[in-house]
């Protein structure tokens, strides 16, 4: 009796090899975030800048799940896990870069362009980052602004800006001129900031599975419904407020002589000592 590739058992008996597979129910999640980017990129180059917008943060909910999905139906992966950096690069690195140029910093020229690629290389490196890092790092907080929440700044004060009715050549609180160049502020902030090392409250430290008061649910009902309300207005207000956090947040650490940093431990990789600093 010879073993072929399916392997042999004892007593001549044939065992098939389990073939590796991957996880449906996470990465479902992982695909529709990815589709709520290129849906972005799409509407963008077709004027919907509004539905442009509704597309990253559709994109952002779905980013947020699929790794409570996994954990809930312990299906974690290492395919899963390289699977989510992809989708968030396109989701949240290449998507708001585009629809920011192609809404407004196309007109600056060369500063358009050069703040766009900003964006969409600081993305890349944060994700990069926050990969080799994921051991090292304090759960409670994100080392740097996380790219869904810099994309939230970019595609919500396009989303509010549009919902306000500002457009090329019109005037209103802000002229069009005013407009792109804040556009412009806007994009270098979210990618520059994505690349510090300033702390970020992560919410991880939130046990969802525990019980609350109940005017915790009250508060969360009226959060939706305030958000119901006009959502590009409260939407743009929370990630403006999460967006200055944590600097916030860094200037009480030192101001109380605690550690700034976010790692807890150090790492094997010499080339990645700068990031502790």
């Amino acid at each position: 009796m010879h073993e072929n590739d399916q392997g042999a058992a004892p007593h001549g008996v044939f065992v098939r090899k389990r073939r590796k597979g991957i996880y449906i129910l996470p990465n479902l999640f992982t695909l529709a975030a990815l589709f709520g980017g290129f849906y972005a990129i799409v509407m963008a180059m077709n004027g919907h800048f509004d539905l442009a917008a509704i597309g990253i943060f559709c994109a952002m909910v779905l980013d947020s799940l699929d790794g409570r999905v996994a954990r809930m139906t312990n299906t974690q992966s290492a395919f899963g896990e390289q699977m989510d950096s992809l989708s968030d690069m396109v989701s949240f690195g290449a998507a708001p870069a585009l629809i920011a140029y192609e809404w407004a910093l196309k007109g600056l020229g060369r500063w358009g362009w050069i703040a766009a690629f900003v964006y969409c290389a600081c993305a890349a490196l944060r994700l990069a980052r926050f990969n080799v890092n994921t051991s090292v790092v304090d759960k409670r907080f994100f080392q740097g602004l996380p790219s869904p929440a810099a994309a939230a700044l970019v595609a919500g004060f396009i989303w509010l800006v549009t919902e306000l009715g500002i457009g090329r050549g019109q005037s209103g609180w802000l002229s069009w001129q005013q407009t792109t160049w804040t556009m412009f502020a806007f994009t270098l902030y979210a990618g520059l900031t994505m690349v510090t090392n300033v702390p970020f409250y992560s919410f991880k430290d939130v046990q969802m599975k525990k019980s609350v008061p109940f005017a915790a649910i009250v508060l969360i009902a009226l959060a939706f419904a305030m958000i119901s309300i006009r959502p590009p207005v409260v939407l743009f207000c929370i990630f403006v407020v999460y967006g200055f956090s944590g600097y916030a947040v860094y200037a009480w650490r030192k101001s109380k002589g605690q550690q700034t940093s976010v790692i807890s431990t150090s790492t094997d990789e010499p080339d990645e000592r700068g990031l502790h600093n």
